[in-house]
């Protein structure tokens, strides 16, 4: 064992199948280095930006808008950087992810295997997250009730909403960085796209495919869990706040806390369906991924919950039904369209889809042309968009910040389905041309 052991140690590079099974990179997304320097210096300053710079005062707060030059003096003081480092708000942020991978490793659920990958291999899963999500909230309950604390803890989100915001950065920075140096262990399955030799480039779109801890994977547990689950409980936070101000909760809020609740408990309930997507079974694991989900998803995409509680608002029943009819369109496009692709790669032969007309490609794989996926390439994208948009009206139209997520989630689909555009005309070559000119419009049937 100890030769073994000193031989591997002492390798001087990797072999020429490890070389063949993990090309080196040949191109950049995203800009590039120049890109992934934004990645890690702008995104985590605007979510900042949002977390320091809107309150009660206003969206953006009316300092800044007054003198923005004494503000952002305020905000880059050594005083104000060191109420940052909110050692009670890290301490609560690292106890919710511990709990929750805790859960991801106990709680019973299915073990199902995940795609092939370019190894050989068929990694196993083991799907809890919806288990994961009702439990930490039972747990919670339990505390309160157990220490008659009553509600009032749960302020503690709003009280200290810079504190949270800033742990979960770092916490991202430092998830990024050990995956990253675990990507160069003997044996790792890298990322076709992050392995261009850049460090930082690399570091930012992740190295290794895969990167697990025994049999827990730390991608898939990221993908759903922290994120999702964290969003649903700040948004419940918040409405406590809410609560605890007006003795209420306002429709509007009621409306948000449903709409984001339901999408959520239906992701995490549809589990299964994430092991397909693009995040999974081709992205590396690193900055991009990390900090999209334990930063960019439970504290941007509560801005509204957290809008509501600064501006509390009532809409009328006419505004409710028509923001209720867009989300529920919205929903339907959305989980119909993907169910029944999920459903074509996993049991084409079911009732449910065996009528589907097809393009069968040169690499033997099956492309849908008709029903959901004949009217546009990514029917789901336009259902997604649409549930975006309803989340956001609640809100009025007294600021535009609430309504960021629609904006920039418009701009994300865009360019995912660019992105998806360009790797299928790698990978299926004039089939790909056939299918396009088959199914003409890429998201908007009509129009895009």
């Amino acid at each position: 064992m100890a030769d073994n052991t000193t031989k591997q140690e002492n390798r001087p590079g990797p072999s020429a199948n490890e070389q063949e099974l993990n090309p080196k990179t040949q191109h950049y997304e995203f800009l590039g280095p120049i890109g992934a320097f934004g990645f890690v210096t702008v995104l985590p300053l605007l979510v900042l930006f949002f977390a320091t710079c809107c309150g009660p005062s206003g969206y953006p707060s009316q300092d800044l808008l007054n003198d923005w030059r004494g503000f952002l003096a305020i905000l880059t003081s050594r005083e104000h950087l060191l109420t940052m480092l909110d050692w009670k708000a890290m301490a609560v942020y690292l106890a919710f992810v511990a709990v929750l991978a805790v859960f991801a490793n106990v709680l019973s659920g299915d073990v199902i295997p995940g795609t092939t990958l370019r190894n050989g291999q068929r990694l196993k899963y083991r799907l809890n997250a919806f288990a994961s999500f009702y439990n930490i909230f039972l747990l919670l309950i339990a505390l309160l009730v157990q220490l008659k604390l009553g509600l009032s803890p749960l302020t503690f989100v709003y009280d200290h909403w810079v504190g949270l915001v800033t742990a979960s950065i770092l916490f991202s920075y430092l998830v990024s960085l050990a995956v990253y140096i675990k990507s160069f262990q003997p044996g790792a399955l890298l990322a076709l796209g992050g392995n261009t030799g850049n460090a930082l480039y690399d570091y930012v779109i992740g190295r290794e495919l895969n990167p697990r801890i025994g049999e827990f994977d730390i991608k898939f547990f990221t993908e759903l869990r922290p994120g999702l689950i964290g969003w649903i409980m700040l948004n419940v936070c918040f409405a406590v706040k809410q609560y605890l101000d007006l003795g209420r909760v306002t429709n509007a809020m009621g409306l948000v806390l449903f709409f984001h609740t339901w999408y959520v408990a239906d992701g995490l309930w549809n589990e299964e369906a994430c092991l397909t997507t693009m995040d999974i079974t081709s992205d590396g694991f690193g900055f991009m991924l990390a900090f999209g989900l334990y930063t960019w998803v439970p504290m941007t995409y509560t801005l509204q919950a957290r809008y509501l509680v600064d501006f509390p608002r009532d809409i009328s029943y006419l505004e409710f039904g028509l923001i209720f009819a867009l989300n529920i369109l919205g929903y339907y496009i959305f989980r119909s369209a993907n169910s029944q692709k999920n459903e074509f790669r996993t049991n084409p032969e079911s009732p449910a889809v065996k009528h589907l007309k097809y393009l069968k490609t040169e690499r033997g794989t099956k492309l849908i042309i008709s029903s959901w996926w004949g009217i546009s390439r990514h029917i789901n994208y336009l259902g997604d968009w649409l549930m975006a948009l309803s989340w956001c009206l609640p809100c009025g139209f007294g600021s535009a910040v609430p309504y960021f997520y629609a904006i920039y989630f418009a701009i994300l689909l865009i360019h995912r389905e660019r992105r998806d555009d360009y790797s299928c005309r790698i990978k299926y070559g004039k089939d790909w041309d056939k299918y396009c000119s088959i199914v003409k419009y890429r998201i908007i049937p009509g129009i895009y």
